[in-house]
């Protein structure tokens, strides 16, 4: 095992769009497990928009990333060293590591510790369809949507790992889904693999106008479920076409992410059609992501459960690859392979 251990640290908070000055790269020495504590050899680290909002000294549902302290992050991994009788060396295992290249989990980290079956399906997808985002798709979908056969849902960032999942979720129970993604490949892929009935290139959409013409056609029907994780315009659209009694599960608002406003120029129509909003974060609901995680293996298995990666090789390529996930760079689900 080698001896140092390579990390990247929140070196400043963003006054705006996050940039390479904001993230550090450090190389420290490999720490040495004390009683009741774990050292995690990370293999991949996740990605994730909501990192964004951390970065912040903005109020929100979980308190800002500390400057100075290593960058937060889920991460799969192998067990190097243990001072844990609940963990044995080898065993490989799910973890909040944050970005580095080794983990020391000590005290209420260790809640966050979970073995995982390589032997079911390769490590990473722990971190995607298997892990947070899968859940996140399946609790806002099912306990927020609460789809109904015959209903159209429509999925923003449809090509991402969570939207992809939702979609595929949808249509397993009967619904209509219409994507929301940003290219032409994104949408073909939404369409053709993922098997939405459509799906809408909002960056081929000039205006409202645009918006709402082509939102019409592809949802002749009106909107039942939204599952949001975008905002501006794509939220906006999708609410003028809300049948009355529509859900909205509201999982990200990306288009705010760097500080901008979001504001709904129009919230009149939640009350005229008489709409259920939920903002929702999924590791509020522990007993949910095991129901959540037991129906995503059993499609896995069963091959239903179809995804895409986008993969950063090195810790050191790390904020780069943040950069491009939050301006839509990514296919699928962003991942980066430590070793």
């Amino acid at each position: 095992m080698t001896t140092m251990n390579r990390r990247i640290v929140l070196a400043s908070r963003p006054q705006a769009i996050a940039g390479p000055e904001n993230f550090r790269l450090e190389t420290v020495p490999v720490p040495t497990p004390a009683v009741g504590e774990v050292l995690i050899r990370n293999h991949w680290l996740s990605l994730d928009p909501y990192m964004r909002g951390r970065m912040s000294a903005i109020k929100s549902y979980a308190d800002p990333h500390p400057v100075d302290a290593v960058m937060l992050g889920g991460t799969v991994g192998v067990v190097a060293a243990s001072a844990n009788d609940q963990f044995a060396v080898g065993d490989t295992v799910l973890a909040f590591g944050g970005w580095q290249e080794y983990a020391l989990i000590a005290g209420d980290g260790l809640r966050m510790v979970h073995r995982i079956d390589p032997a079911l399906a390769p490590m990473q997808r722990y971190l995607g369809a298997l892990g947070m985002p899968g859940m996140t798709a399946w609790f806002g979908l099912n306990r927020i949507i609460e789809p109904k056969a015959g209903e159209t849902v429509v999925v923003s960032a449809a090509s991402g790992a969570v939207g992809s999942v939702v979609g595929q979720l949808a249509k397993a129970a009967g619904c209509r889904v219409v994507g929301i993604a940003g290219g032409p490949d994104k949408c073909a892929y939404v369409v053709e693999e993922l098997g939405f009935d459509a799906c809408l290139d909002h960056k081929a959409l000039r205006d409202t106008r645009d918006f709402d013409k082509a939102l019409a056609a592809a949802a002749p029907q009106g909107v039942d479920g939204c599952f949001e994780n975008v905002g501006g315009m794509v939220f906006e659209g999708t609410l003028r076409q809300m049948n009355a009694f529509g859900r909205i599960a509201l999982c990200g608002m990306i288009a705010g992410y760097n500080g901008e406003p979001v504001p709904l120029k129009d919230p009149t129509v939640l009350l005229r059609s008489r709409l259920k909003v939920q903002g929702f974060i999924i590791s509020e609901k522990p007993a949910e992501m095991a129901e959540a995680f037991r129906a995503l293996a059993a499609a896995h298995v069963a091959g239903q459960l179809k995804y895409r990666e986008s993969i950063a090789e090195g810790i050191a390529a790390a904020p780069d690859a943040f950069f491009g996930l939050l301006q839509g760079r990514n296919f699928g689900k962003q991942l980066v392979h430590l070793a």
